[in-house]
């Protein structure tokens, strides 16, 4: 018996055998063309019920197969399940190509919306009827058949291009090695990541020595601290040169082929580039504006990203006689320079931040703000031994989510950090089914000797990710399409990003930052320094940002037909951003995941835009207090129970009372002083 064909609440992880998946796509496949047959054979006149409602809740099995599937393609894949996700990939491209280019159910479809003024809808239910409109149109429906083919075949090969790309990038990561034997190799580098790199060399096989590995807990304290400078080289050229060495997992071509295919797509959909195509439905609306905002910000930053480079070299110079700051310098010495003028180090906060302190904080945090419990349980089924499971609830336990947190790398899960579901919240027959929510991130394990401590940046990552998790978690919405995080990608940021806040205020921090060994509070001096850091080299953080904002509207705001050296394109997108010396062996393009695997092509500009939101929300947070309930109610019901329900301007402008300021933004960075 195929678990996943039946019923089920929360997944049944242990019990699904990759031998599943492919029989549960096509059943589930063939099960979702029957209920579309249904409503396109429906004799009766077109509903908003009979069509719209019909559509929306079709092939809700499919659903969360695939969200079972494509969660573990991430967090815990294998080459069989690569394998699998490549044959499914082009037959669900092609199922839904089966459905946006079906003309008798957009005959529905559009009936149904050629007579919406006559309708007596909720707000939702227009969204859902102009959303499912577009869907159709927006994706081929009103083509003729030899181009309503052509897009098939696009889409089709899109979705294999997609997941070789991140496939390559992952085994580029993983196929990276550097064993170290010598004492002086890791001179540096602090206790605890000397003791993950010697337990690392251990698990790989290794009798002694220290293993560095391309991984983030790996790779950052490595480039941070090691003063062998030779060796923060190798690995930042390793780093920045995956899928970019002409073998087996390179990904030129793959990039190459994706822009020529988007902007092809694009063209025949009767859009001018990819980039146009993706903005209509934005906050940001063009191309245009995404480089006015972009340059607007380039304006403000790149001289206050002039002086502190040139201030990082002064001191590089001063220290060591470094006569040229090299990419590999950058993250040493801007460590070194921030203790030097913050007495601050990672290493000195990082006793206070360990995760399962946080991981209370985050949730104390979540409690005061918008009146949630979490109920850590043992009786849900999970991927990994690993994985944490919780049962969220309110104030009077009425059950509000599932929360799943998957928090250290391995071998089989992709790097980074990120939020995801394996079911929506939606209202059916008068029911409100709650949300399955996940968490996914990669943070420094514990060793034989100290639990899983976290970098202060490491804290903050987790409250971004619990910041989406809580928009699924929260929402409150009709319709699964129009749930929770199911909002324009540019505004999908804001909850995220405003919860990375807290990790800034001595009020938040008391709840959780405590001395793992001592209990002792977090000293308030230190939690002076975290302030007064918070905007070093902001000026250069800020113009890395823009330049990743460019690099994709490069690829996308333009016919990429002409390119033929990504190298050369990339190098040319970031002339205006350069600070560091270019290094001819990398090439960011070839493993930047979120344009080329994920879905921000065309929109990284989105996670700047979502910072002037966020900047502007939380200074309300500010004036008024950190945990004042009058403005987190207004928050958890304007912005994270509402999902994709109605415009986020709008909904934004009820939270706030006005549109965001882009100088809120500024002042924060201290890029330009108050008023």
């Amino acid at each position: 018996m195929n678990p996943l064909l039946q019923p089920f609440d929360t997944a049944p992880f242990s019990k699904i055998q990759n031998a599943h998946f492919k029989p549960a796509f096509l059943k589930a496949m063939k099960d979702a063309r029957a209920e579309i047959d249904a409503i396109t054979e429906n004799n009766a006149v077109p509903t908003f019920e009979n069509t719209i409602e019909a559509l929306e809740f079709s092939g809700q099995q499919l659903s969360r197969i695939s969200s079972v599937f494509f969660n573990l393609n991430s967090a815990e894949t294998n080459e069989e399940i690569q394998k699998i996700a490549q044959e499914i990939s082009p037959l669900l491209s092609e199922f839904s190509n089966d459905i946006t280019l079906n003309s008798a159910l957009f005959k529905r479809v559009k009936a149904v919306y050629d007579q919406k003024q006559s309708l007596s809808l909720s707000i939702e239910q227009s969204t859902l009827l102009d959303k499912k409109y577009k869907s159709f149109s927006r994706n081929g429906a009103n083509l003729v058949e030899n181009k309503k083919e052509r897009l098939r075949e696009i889409d089709a090969e899109l979705s294999k291009l997609k997941l070789k790309f991140g496939e390559n990038v992952l085994a580029a990561t993983n196929t990276f090695e550097l064993h170290l034997t010598g004492e002086t190799d890791v001179d540096g580098l602090p206790d605890g990541a000397k003791e993950a790199a010697a337990q690392l060399a251990k698990t790989k096989g290794k009798d002694s020595g220290w293993m560095i590995t391309l991984d983030y807990p790996s790779y950052v304290p490595f480039m941070k601290y090691a003063t062998n400078r030779e060796l923060r080289k190798k690995l930042s050229l390793a780093f920045g040169s995956k899928a970019f060495q002409n073998d087996a997992l390179d990904n030129q071509q793959n990039v190459l082929k994706i822009a020529q295919l988007r902007h092809e797509r694009a063209q025949l959909l009767g859009y001018k580039t990819h980039a146009h195509f993706v903005l209509e439905e934005r906050m940001a609306e063009t191309p245009k504006k995404v480089h006015g905002f972009l340059n607007e910000l380039l304006e403000k930053a790149k001289p206050a990203a002039q002086k502190e480079f040139e201030q990082l070299a002064h001191f590089a110079k001063e220290r060591d006689g470094i006569d040229q700051l090299q990419k590999w310098d950058g993250s040493f010495y801007s460590e070194k320079l921030k203790q030097e003028l913050f007495n601050l180090d990672d290493e000195q906060l990082k006793p206070y931040f360990k995760l399962e302190n946080v991981i209370n904080g985050v949730f104390k945090v979540a409690e005061k703000l918008f009146e949630l419990q979490f109920e850590e349980v043992t009786d849900i089924d999970t991927y990994h031994e690993e994985v944490k499971t919780y049962r969220v609830y309110d104030l009077d336990h009425n059950f509000i989510s599932v929360f799943y947190a998957d928090f250290h790398p391995r071998a089989g899960k992709r790097g980074g950090a990120w939020m995801t579901s394996f079911k929506s919240q939606y209202v059916q027959n008068g029911t409100n089914v709650r949300p399955h929510i996940s968490n996914v991130c990669n943070f420094t394990p514990s060793t034989p000797s100290k639990p899983s401590l976290l970098t202060f940046n490491e804290v903050t990552t987790l409250f971004h990710e619990f910041g989406h998790g809580l928009h699924g978690m929260l929402a409150n919405t009709q319709y699964p399409s129009l749930s929770g995080t199911s909002v324009y990608w540019d505004f999908v940021e804001l909850p995220s990003q405003i919860l990375e806040n807290w990790c800034y205020e001595k009020e938040a921090l008391e709840l959780f930052a405590t001395h793992y060994e001592t209990g002792e509070p977090i000293p308030m001096e230190l939690v002076q320094k975290i302030k007064e850091s918070a905007t070093f080299q902001e000026g250069m953080a800020t113009l890395r940002q823009l330049s990743f904002g460019l690099l994709d509207m490069s690829w996308h705001g333009a016919d990429p037909s002409q390119i033929t050296d990504v190298k050369a394109h990339e190098t040319n997108a970031f002339k205006g951003t350069n600070l560091y010396p270019d290094t001819p062996e990398t090439c960011m393009s070839t493993a930047f995941s979120h344009i080329f695997q994920g879905g921000y092509a065309s929109g990284y500009y989105s996670y700047k835009w979502a910072e002037v939101l966020d900047a502007d929300a939380f200074a309300y947070f500010k004036e008024k207090g950190i945990f004042n309930k009058e403005v987190a109610t207004k928050f958890k019901d304007h912005v994270l129970s509402k999902g994709g329900t109605e415009n986020p301007m709008v909904l934004y402008k009820r939270f706030r009372g006005a549109e965001p300021k882009v100088e809120a933004l500024l002042e924060r960075a201290g890029l330009i002083t108050a008023e």
